[in-house]
């Protein structure tokens, strides 16, 4: 049966797709394989059908380990580094967390079934609108997309458990510590732009956030403001 994708093109839907569910299976056969052994993640991976989040013109790779162009010329992460970052994040059904990048929404979604609340922001209109559409309609009910400057995170809500940056900064705004419970864990890419750049994971102790890298990334960097035409 045809129907219309959140960004409005035709798409056929998952039921008609009976290889859908055999490809997702083989993407977490493969992330095991890769040292992904969190099982809750590899759980959500399984349960979101990426297809979802990508253009008509993309389903064909959506369970292959690779980013892909999204809207607003951004990109969707790979699933592997999707994986290891929730995986790093720690999760418990316990946390809320704070997404600083909506892109697709592929992530947020993922993190939706490990944690308790996810909040994720972006400054394209677009792309939060899209997400939200997404969340709908996979009946996501404790995630939700709103626009808004990623520099100054979300200072309106509650303090968060985890705090995930999706696009990389050359160092860590003092908006996100702030926003970050004692204890809490802050992970994002750091670097200079069109670099390398290094994934950490903080943490916070006592309002002194201590820093372990997790591996090398290379990804856009995160840009203040919101987008007035997207």
């Amino acid at each position: 049966m045809a129907g219309q994708s959140p960004g409005g093109e035709h798409v056929v839907n998952s039921a008609s797709l009976p290889d859908e569910a055999e490809a997702r299976a083989a993407l977490v056969l493969g992330l095991r394989r890769r040292g992904v052994g969190a099982r809750e993640v590899l759980a959500a991976i399984e349960r979101v059908p990426r297809r979802l989040f990508l253009s008509a013109r993309h389903h064909g790779l959506a369970y292959e380990d690779a980013a892909l162009p999204i809207e607003c010329g951004q990109t969707v992460s790979a699933p592997s580094a999707v994986a290891f970052t929730v995986q790093a994040l720690e999760l418990t059904d316990a946390h809320a967390v704070l997404e600083i990048g909506t892109g697709s929404g592929y992530q947020a979604a993922v993190m939706a079934h490990v944690a308790a609340r996810v909040e994720t922001l972006d400054r394209y209109s677009t792309l939060t609108d899209l997400a939200s559409r997404r969340f709908a309609a996979l009946k996501l009910t404790n995630v939700k997309a709103w626009q808004a400057d990623g520099f100054e995170g979300l200072k309106q809500k509650s303090l968060y458990d985890r705090i995930v940056a999706t696009a990389a900064v050359e160092t860590i705004p003092d908006s996100w510590i702030q926003q970050l419970k004692p204890g809490g864990l802050l992970i994002a890419p750091v670097g200079k732009e069109n670099e390398i750049q290094s994934l950490i994971r903080f943490q916070k102790t006592e309002n002194v956030m201590t820093a372990e890298t997790l591996m090398t990334v290379r990804t856009v960097m995160l840009r203040p403001g919101i987008a007035l035409k997207l």
